[in-house]
Parts: C-alpha cells; sequence; structure tokens
C-alpha cells in the first residue's frame, strides 16, 4: 500500500551517544516537512532492547528507519547493525550509519553488514544541518519505505 505512510508519521529510531549531535539531528528532523517521531537512545544495548520491544519500551512502535552511530559504548554500532540485519523481524528497517569515522575498514564492515548508507559527520555545524536536511529529504520524502 503506498500510501500507508502519509496517514502516520515515520518513526525514526536514533542510536548516538553523543548528546550534541543528537540534538542538531533532532532539532533539523523537527523542522523536516514530513511528519515523523524521532525517538533517541544513547547506547547500543538500549536500541536493541528499544527494537525488540523488551523492558521499558514494550509498547514503543516499531521505527521505520533507524539511524545509527558506530562509536558507541558498550555494544557498538556494528554489534547493534548485525544485530538487526540478522534478524527476521528487524532485517527489513533501513539502518543509516552516521558516524564521525572515516575509516575504509569501517565503511566496507558496515556495507558488508548490510547498512543501507554510510554517511561521515561534518565537523561544520552548518554542514552538519545541511546534512541532515539532505538525509531527511532522500529517506522521508523520496525513498519508499517498507511496512511492517
Amino acid at each position: 500500500m503506498s500510501s500507508h505512510y502519509r496517514f502516520r508519521p515515520i518513526e525514526i529510531l536514533l542510536v548516538e551517544d553523543s548528546p550534541s549531535d543528537a540534538n542538531l539531528i533532532q532539532i533539523s528532523f523537527k523542522q523536516a516537512k514530513i511528519a515523523n517521531n524521532l525517538h533517541w537512545v544513547e547506547d547500543g544495548e538500549t536500541a536493541l532492547d528499544y527494537l525488540l520491544q523488551q523492558g521499558d519500551y514494550a509498547n514503543t512502535p516499531r521505527p521505520d528507519l533507524i539511524v545509527l552511530d558506530l562509536n558507541l559504548p558498550g555494544m557498538d554500532g556494528q554489534e547493534v547493525l548485525t544485530s538487526v540485519k540478522s534478524d527476521p523481524t528487524l532485517k527489513r528497517i533501513p539502518v543509516i550509519v552516521l558516524t564521525t569515522s572515516e575509516d575504509e575498514e569501517d565503511i566496507l564492515k558496515s556495507y558488508e553488514l548490510n547498512a543501507n548508507c554510510y554517511i561521515t559527520k561534518p565537523i561544520d555545524i552548518q554542514q552538519f544541518m545541511r546534512m541532515v536536511q539532505l538525509l531527511e529529504e532522500f529517506w522521508l520524502a523520496a525513498v519508499q519505505l517498507p511496512s511492517e
């Protein structure tokens, strides 16, 4: 059903340990023209609890999109990506890796683990905001996301 998303906001899970980066991303998504609900968690373990609707997250909506930092405390982003893409109920959710790492090994490994795209965070705040805007325009407006 192609009009499915027009009737409800797009649910986004942001997995980001940096409060300042998370804040910039949240501000940008609030300004988006497409209705969305951004949910923020700060580490990989919490992300999996959220995705698997465990504990405090038993009644959370399933995300349509995951924005994932690689450099997380405890369970890192690649471990989260591995868990998501190996779980039959989660693997269809697009995962955007958004990280400070420009390391070729991280890029290759993320794609090998079936990340849907890999973006390096710009250092400059204006470029950072523009990058999030482009991310929104593409993933919220142009892309047809899978329904459950």
